[in-house]
């Protein structure tokens, strides 16, 4: 955990602190109305401030709906998000990412990031190899149920290519090599492989400039953040690792 997510965290529990502590006060005696009204209002107004600094500039909270990412997430966890991090350096493999995809959703989404600008990539009999190499994944609920391949400038899973009209393929000029993941380009996939709609459906998420095709073609792309911490159900409160 980096120094800046054990500020975020303690600030979240300053806030809370800050909401459930409110002075227990006794019948106010004549003269002191103002004073009990501050000492009501103040920790409501600082907990207001801290949280409106840092749902804007530093973090956000995630619903997770569906049961994509299980076993890392479950439906109906809240997540921390950081939406600082991603200003300084490029995702890294492993990182669980909030991020707007390709198709047409009012909501982001949330994967794990499995290949990079740059990697060759495929998956053959439920195992995914990254540069040649088999990925560990203790973390995967299941081994995919198709075979995967990037080459020939697209995806192809189970022998077929992805349409670009319905999935975020960029044209050939975006490409460095016909079988390497673009520049700017993630492939994405959820921990629960086979209930999981992610990069093997609609392509490539894509941080920078604007998805080159498919439903979303020419609107801005980008990373809204990583998840780095399950703060409810408390009980099951913890960091997350890639």
């Amino acid at each position: 955990m980096t120094p800046r997510e054990l500020l975020i965290i303690v600030a979240v529990l300053f806030v809370a602190r800050l909401i459930l502590t409110v002075r227990a006060i006794s019948v106010p005696e004549p003269g002191r109305l103002k004073t009990i009204a501050r000492e009501f209002l103040d920790p409501f107004i600082y907990a207001g401030l801290a949280a409106w600094v840092l749902i804007t500039w530093v973090a956000r909270t995630y619903y997770i709906p569906s049961a994509s990412m299980v076993p890392t997430l479950m439906v109906h966890d809240v997540l921390l998000v950081d939406k600082f991090e991603y200003r300084f350096h490029a995702p890294n493999r492993g990182d669980i990412v909030v991020f707007p995809p390709p198709i047409p959703t009012p909501d982001d989404f949330i994967k794990r990031v499995i290949g990079r600008p740059g990697d060759t990539l495929r998956i053959s009999n439920g195992i995914v190899y990254i540069n040649g190499k088999a990925l560990v994944e203790p973390y995967e609920n299941d081994r995919p149920n198709y075979d995967l391949e990037i080459k020939n400038y697209g995806i192809y899973v189970d022998g077929m290519p992805l349409d670009p009209s319905q999935a975020n393929i960029p044209p050939k000029r975006m490409w460095t090599s016909p079988d390497t993941i673009p520049p700017n380009c993630y492939f994405m996939m959820g921990d629960n492989r086979n209930d999981s709609e992610d990069s093997h459906v609609w392509g490539f998420a894509q941080v920078g400039g604007t998805f080159a095709t498919g439903p979303r073609a020419g609107e801005a792309a980008g990373f809204t953040g990583r998840a780095f911490l399950i703060f409810w159900p408390f009980d099951q409160a913890k960091i997350l690792k890639p």
